[in-house]
């Protein structure tokens, strides 16, 4: 308490308090102000260092339930990514399978962000399970993209089936029962002229001169003659991937952009080039890569379905473009 000062009043014959100017009485309420201010502060920093307050205690559920929210997000980015690797697993082994189309590809895809795509999170206080589940819907999102892209191409593939059908190299170029020994197999063997082991890259049959050849499915006559000792020979562009060379032929019936249909007769068979007898040379090429045309022709078609086929081509012409 402050200490209070007295003045004799002569008139009164008493002591009378005397008051204190207006300045110094508002530093002694703005001092007490202050004081009280600080001690408050002070038992508000003690009592929060040894006791949650209310808001501590919200701030902390607070962050309780973003940490759940987090986890429920990782858990349901992993159930949409494991759905999402079901469509990946049937579109390869299904989907493809039924279009004789390549697995997609798409350079990186599989390859994470840089680390500096996340730099802003870096200081946060979750930075760690931020940056995990931003890279996990990341991840995601580069795999949904790619079947996306392949779910698009086999859309346009399926659209086309009914072509497909009729393009891919389905049955034998020759009358089977025109067949005259063994058929050359394909892959590696030595060869027979030039004495040396080398890759084989189509399937040769036997037959005799003049027999005829025909188209083992719907496509456009090329203007590749090639060489190799093939003599003469026919190439036939059957789009979706696929090609047929017919080699060694005695006579060739088509022309560079004639459009051919499976059955039809595009040239006999013959000796020419590098050949020992009259056979076909048959390759069937996909997607630039040879491969085994055994592996394409029907096992259940009968003589009876082969003939018709060749009649069904005589009675369709095509238009050179």
């Amino acid at each position: 308490m402050a200490k209070k000062e007295y003045k004799f009043n002569p008139q009164t014959l008493t002591y009378e308090v005397i008051a204190a100017p207006f300045r110094i009485r508002f530093y002694r309420l703005l001092r007490k102000i202050l004081i009280g201010f600080i001690l408050a502060s002070v038992v508000n920093f003690v009592f929060s260092f040894f006791f949650y307050t209310p808001k501590m205690y919200r701030i902390n559920r607070e962050n309780s339930e973003l940490i759940l929210k987090y986890d429920i997000l990782r858990d349901k980015i992993k159930a949409a990514t494991r759905k999402i690797e079901e469509i990946k697993h049937r579109d390869q082994n299904v989907y493809r399978s039924l279009f004789a189309a390549d697995t997609l590809s798409i350079p990186g895809i599989y390859t994470p962000y840089p680390d500096e795509k996340y730099a802003a999170m870096a200081n946060d206080h979750f930075a760690p399970l931020m940056i995990d589940t931003w890279k996990d819907l990341d991840a995601m999102t580069r795999l949904l993209y790619l079947e996306s892209k392949s779910l698009d191409q086999l859309q346009i593939l399926s659209k086309d089936k009914e072509k497909m059908a009729v393009a891919i190299p389905a049955i034998w170029p020759i009358d089977r029962r025109n067949l005259r020994g063994n058929i050359g197999a394909f892959g590696g063997r030595n060869h027979p002229i030039l004495g040396r082991f080398i890759m084989h890259e189509g399937i040769d049959l036997g037959a005799r001169t003049g027999d005829p050849v025909y188209a083992t499915g719907n496509g456009i006559v090329t203007g590749d003659r090639g060489g190799r000792g093939y003599g003469k020979q026919i190439l036939i562009d059957h789009g979706f991937g696929y090609k047929t060379r017919y080699a060694h032929l005695s006579k060739i019936d088509v022309v560079p952009g004639q459009q051919v249909r499976r059955g039809e007769k595009i040239g006999e068979v013959g000796s020419t080039g590098r050949s020992t007898g009259p056979h076909l040379h048959y390759e069937v090429i996909y997607m630039g890569r040879h491969v085994d045309p055994i592996n394409y022709f029907r096992r259940d078609m009968s003589e009876e379905d082969f003939e018709r086929i060749i009649q069904e081509a005589k009675a369709t012409t095509y238009e050179a473009d």
